[in-house]
């Protein structure tokens, strides 16, 4: 252990004592003495991000596997800013974040440097918790801290704005690990009334989302589903799915609200498990924004934060049902399919070649819109989708979850206008050598905004208007841009191409791209 130190080398053990050992990086000057401290203290694994949209969307995706938090380090406002689209999404997980943020040192900061900016408020409106050190003896306590505020259920985003010069001034101590709060207990009364509802008989619905759906709350589910006969459904996008046979297997509220309106127009009541009222992603015109048909009560049973596995448990014993009675799903692995490219086609040649425990990213947007339910009866995997509907989430997440958990096989679904958004971190997986399979579905536009452009009734598009939702002029190489970076890589025409590919990357380790050609 170093026992004199700088306030830097104070922070690094800080976190390590908190147990945060994983740091997602991409320093600049300010944060040199962070950097150095690694040198100087032992046990913190720092991975190296060419862009920082990159680094904070590791980081989503390391919390989302490990159930912990990881750090990053990013320089100054400009930095922090460029990270803020995935800190974005890492909030509306639930994923606990802590950001550690380069600052000018305090007495340079009245010249007005040209990186000199508002830090404090570039992080609040994607941070739950910010705080700049006034001096080297405040930085372990404050790292302390913010780890604790990531902590909190159901994980938050923590940023600590480190000035230079209490980065490399001496410090004396490290920070008193954190004490940190268990998930909040519902309340009897809740549970009760949740129980009264579902004694009313048919046209339930219990919607669940974040920890809810778990593998050992999915079954517990699917106990109260079976007494009750309640149906069960999960939100449109999930921070870490239990899928696979083997489990209980729900459909998910679709995205477009021409769908989603008669997949809740059944009911007349929704108890909400981890789950927000059900809204439109967007608001159109002549349409509503609220999902659930008019006059169903909404009933929520368990509030972001707080505890779902005790709260499912306690209804299962309050309505007397059976906890080994939850239907799973039984194991359905297609053939591998042949001839030309479609979305089906794909979707049947993954849950034929996913391996058992494999981490599925789904970024896929408009082509892998049917995977979830063509891969409900593959083998046991888990579903990582995007809360935050910022894209460029997808080969972050990926590259974070393939570090907190490098025994599992990630597969990245990726359409290719969002593959565009965070292609550093093909790099990224190269040089740690992570095992990440990225799909890219290549059909040459933002397909998601020729749907909204007709949602919104803009008119028929001319050539001005498709030239901003067309990937073309020139086309995108995909695989050599993968290549260029370090990642083997080879392009699909066929399902045959795609099926040889994706059996390769089942039998192999390491980072791979397949450009599926659209």
């Amino acid at each position: 252990m170093v026992t004199e130190m700088n306030g830097a080398e104070s922070l690094v053990q800080t976190l390590l004592a908190c147990g945060v050992d994983t740091c997602f990086a991409n320093p600049g000057t300010s944060e040199m003495h962070f950097v150095a401290a690694l040198d100087r203290v032992a046990g913190m694994r720092c991975v190296l991000g060419l862009f920082e949209g990159v680094v904070t969307g590791a980081a989503d995706g390391y919390s989302r596997l490990s159930g912990k938090p990881a750090a990053t380090l990013l320089h100054l406002g400009p930095g922090l800013a460029n990270g803020l689209a995935n800190l974005h999404n890492a909030r509306r997980a639930g994923s606990p974040v802590v950001n550690i943020v380069g600052e000018h040192a305090s007495f340079h900061l009245r010249y007005d440097a040209p990186l000199t900016s508002d830090i404090e408020g570039v992080a609040r409106p994607m941070s739950h918790w910010v705080r700049t050190s006034r001096d080297a003896a405040s930085v372990a306590q404050d790292g302390a801290d913010a780890v604790a505020a990531a902590r909190a259920a159901p994980g938050q985003i923590a940023t600590l704005i480190l000035p230079a010069d209490t980065a490399w001034n001496p410090a004396r101590a490290i920070g008193r690990p954190p004490l940190v709060d268990p998930p909040r207990k519902v309340d009897d009364s809740v549970v009760a009334e949740s129980a009264r509802l579902l004694r009313r008989g048919a046209g339930t619905l219990l919607l669940l989302g974040g920890d809810a759906l778990t593998e050992e709350n999915l079954r517990a589910a699917g106990a109260i589903a079976a007494h009750s006969g309640a149906d069960l459904m999960a939100t449109t996008y999930m921070r870490n799915m239990a899928r696979g046979a083997g489990r209980v297997s729900i459909p998910r509220l679709p995205y477009p609200v021409a769908q989603a309106l008669p997949a809740l127009a059944p009911y007349r009541t929704i108890i909400l498990v981890g789950a927000p009222p059900p809204v439109s992603f967007f608001g159109y015109p002549e349409s509503p924004s609220e999902l659930h048909p008019p006059g169903c009560t909404l009933h929520r049973m368990v509030a972001t934060g707080e505890d779902a596995g005790d709260a499912l448990a306690r209804l299962i014993d309050r309505l007397g049902a059976d906890p080994s009675a939850a239907r799973l799903q039984a194991p359905e692995r297609p053939a591998a399919p042949r001839g030309p490219i479609t979305p089906d086609g794909i979707a049947q040649a993954l849950a034929a070649a996913l391996p058992e425990n494999a981490i599925v990213v789904d970024e896929a947007i408009t082509t892998g819109r049917g995977f979830y339910a063509a891969m409900a009866g593959a083998a046991p995997h888990s579903w990582l989708s995007n809360l935050g509907g910022s894209i460029g989430f997808g080969p972050p997440v990926g590259t974070g979850a393939a570090v907190a958990a490098p025994d599992r096989k990630v597969f990245c679904l990726e359409g290719d206008g969002s593959f565009m958004y965070t292609p550093q971190s093909l790099w990224t997986q190269a040089r740690e050598n992570l095992d990440v399979t990225t799909i890219v579905f290549a059909n040459r536009s933002y397909n998601i905004l020729k749907h909204e452009l007709a949602m919104v009734g803009a008119g028929n598009p001319g050539r001005n208007a498709l030239d901003m939702l067309e990937l073309d002029r020139p086309d995108l190489d995909i695989a050599g841009l993968a290549r260029a970076m370090g990642v083997p890589a080879r392009k699909a025409t066929t399902l045959e191409e795609l099926n040889q590919a994706l059996e390769n990357a089942v039998a192999s380790s390491g980072p791979k791209l397949i450009e599926v050609m659209l």
